[in-house]
């Protein structure tokens, strides 16, 4: 067990010293993300991307993607659960149709050839289908 100030590393929060005991584990695993976050800022600084012409880090957060915490991890991984629970819940056609696009990467053409018919249904149905999860979502 160490001793560490978390006025150090959480000064909004603590504006005087709070020293608590921490296990090995907790260190190593501040120490990783104040290493990615060091990362990260020398990424901004060689990318230039500090100097971007939009305000409120428009592009910056499109071409430097910040290392996920585990709880954005777990919010993606739930909204992706809710999601396809959505698409499974849409008519039958449309749902394997929109499974077989974007969860299987099938093209329209390929989906249109296995089903038999005009690609343009297929397009029109996952539009349609998408326009519903839109709703629901």
């Amino acid at each position: 067990m160490k001793k560490i100030n978390l006025r150090e590393i959480y000064p909004d929060v603590y504006t005087t010293d709070f020293f608590v005991e921490v296990t090995e584990d907790v260190i190593e695993t501040i120490q990783e993300f104040e290493r990615a976050e060091a990362a990260y800022r020398r990424k901004i600084y060689r990318y230039k991307a500090q100097y971007s012409l939009d305000c409120e880090n428009g592009i910056e957060n499109a071409v430097l993607p910040k290392p996920q915490t585990l709880e954005m991890l777990l919010e993606e991984k739930q909204f992706q659960k809710q999601v396809y629970a959505a698409v499974m819940k849409l008519p039958e056609k449309q749902a394997k149709r929109i499974y077989a696009r974007y969860y299987m990467g099938m093209t329209v053409n390929e989906i249109a050839a296995v089903e038999g018919v005009d690609p343009s249904r297929i397009r029109d149905s996952i539009r349609r289908g998408l326009k519903r999860l839109g709703k629901k979502l």
